[in-house]
């Protein structure tokens, strides 16, 4: 893996480029800009939803368009079907490259369309949302739920590049902005104590409008998952570390409809640091900053449904091996590491 970026006014935020396994280029930057640049020329088809078609048309009128509806309940093979049609419908084959332009959901859905369509398409993202561009269309990992489940069905296939410009984050609802900040909390717990300090430092009304702070804070987010990406690619060591607080956080999804994912996440991660303080691997102090953090971006931290039903539910989490489960457990802010532990003694835990 390498990286390059610009300084401007002191910070190294405003260009830059990852580039992952050798196959994916990830670049923090105008999208006007570098779109042209990225692109391949071939034909392109874009994925996208209605509502990020009426905020961009004007960058992607000149291509052919797939539109999916917006929201989790389309996270699922049904709509990966209605792609695949319409991809016939276009005569795409597998001289095209498909764009998802749009959030998680979108990219998972491009993404698992594109690498599974004549057993792959070449494709790239152009990431909207701050939770997608710090999670969910980086490190090659696309896929679909099923009956509720989480990403039970999908592919390990690198984007050829990724583009994250945080100047399309304001069209965000707070909301939606909030959502994303939980995987910053989490990137920033699993391997960057500095990221986690500058988040101490900052309320979520000056990440909403200091691009040049937020600019920064996404940076490097990514680089904690490129790195560990760039180590294991396939979730078979390391990349399990970026499950933190995801197994709690699934089953409240899959439990219960008042929370989106990453309000889901912020829940796990406090429940999973409480517990990590239980079993005495986490500083109560550190505990403490984690839920400080969390609360003052403005999570709700108590979990929507009773702990028994979303222990329940863990049950079927796709990182179960038989009737153990691997726990990526936080020891200090910037450190965590991994246990493969008996199902009967996590729920024991809670």
């Amino acid at each position: 893996m390498f990286y390059f970026c610009s300084t401007i006014q002191g910070f190294e935020v405003m260009n830059l480029e990852i580039e992952i396994k050798g196959r994916s280029r990830v670049v923090v930057g105008d999208v006007a800009e570098w779109l042209p640049r990225l692109l391949p020329q071939k034909r392109i088809v874009v994925v996208s939803d209605v509502n990020i078609d009426r905020h961009y048309h004007s960058l992607l009128e000149r291509f052919d368009h797939v539109l999916i509806g917006q929201g989790e309940t389309n996270k699922t093979l049904i709509t990966i079907d209605t792609i695949y049609k319409r991809f016939i419908e276009l005569g795409v084959d597998r001289s095209c490259f498909v764009l998802g332009v749009g959030g998680g959901i979108v990219t998972d859905v491009a993404g698992f369309a594109a690498a599974t369509y004549m057993r792959g398409v070449e494709f790239g993202f152009v990431s909207t949302t701050l939770l997608g561009q710090v999670d969910a269309s980086v490190g090659g990992k696309n896929g679909v739920n099923v009956e509720g489940y989480k990403n039970m069905v999908g592919t390990f296939c690198q984007p050829k590049f990724v583009i994250c410009d945080v100047n399309m984050l304001r069209t965000l609802s707070p909301r939606d902005f909030r959502t994303g900040l939980s995987e910053v909390v989490k990137s920033a717990v699993i391997a960057d104590s500095e990221l986690f300090e500058m988040l101490e430092q900052c309320d979520f009304s000056t990440l909403q409008r200091d691009t040049e702070k937020l600019a920064q804070i996404v940076f490097r987010a990514i680089k904690v998952k490129a790195d560990i990406v760039e180590r294991d690619e396939r979730e078979t060591g390391d990349r399990r570390k970026l499950n933190l607080g995801h197994t709690l956080a699934h089953a409240i999804e899959k439990s219960s409809s008042k929370m989106n994912h990453g309000e889901a996440v912020a829940v796990g991660l406090a429940l999973i640091a409480d517990a990590a303080v239980g079993r005495g691997l986490l500083s109560a102090e550190d505990c403490n900053r984690i839920r400080c953090v969390l609360e003052g971006i403005g999570f709700q931290l108590e979990p929507p449904v009773a702990m028994r039903q979303l222990l329940t539910a863990v049950k079927q989490d796709k990182k179960n091996e038989g009737d153990s489960i691997h726990i990526v457990w936080p020891r200090a802010i910037g450190y965590c590491d991994v246990e493969k532990m008996p199902l009967a003694d996590f729920k024991a835990l809670f």
